[in-house]
């Protein structure tokens, strides 16, 4: 039986809201690591941050050990990594793309539960990911320090 978010448990309210508190505080300071590789593509910085993002459930999917999961989450964050690399050469609005994608990937595993013993990071990630996005997005509309 899966747990609806209005089911979940009183203890793990506080801790979602926690980590999705953080997750904002780390998109922000993501989306600002162009700053810190000023010799860098601002596009190629979010790539690497996109993909290595990605990669992370790679890791989950491994702790996890199921097969089936380690072969889709590894599938998974190869197209992340490509839409990453076309975010560089093709369009930033592919970065803005793959980092919403991504929140809502991370939102369909906070349903789900399909890589196990993932916990708080779903929603955390799901912050940061929308956080970048939604930044990116902005730079690219006002013209603002655009990838």
């Amino acid at each position: 039986m899966t747990v609806g978010r209005s089911q979940l448990p009183a203890e793990r309210e506080p801790r979602m809201r926690a980590a999705i508190a953080w997750g904002v505080v780390v998109g922000a300071i993501q989306a600002a690591s162009p700053l810190a590789f000023w010799w860098l593509d601002r596009a190629a910085v979010y790539a690497l941050g996109l993909a290595l993002i990605a990669g992370v459930y790679i890791g989950f999917a491994v702790s996890d050990g199921r097969w089936k999961v380690i072969a889709v989450e590894s599938g998974v964050a190869m197209a992340f990594v490509i839409v990453a690399a076309a975010g560089v050469t093709v369009s930033a609005w592919l970065l803005v793309a793959g980092f919403a994608g991504h929140g809502l990937k991370d939102a369909w595993q906070e349903r789900t539960r399909f890589v196990e013993r993932t916990r708080w990071w779903p929603p955390f990630c799901a912050a940061v990911d929308w956080v970048v996005a939604s930044i990116i997005a902005l730079e690219i509309i006002t013209g603002i320090g655009s990838p």
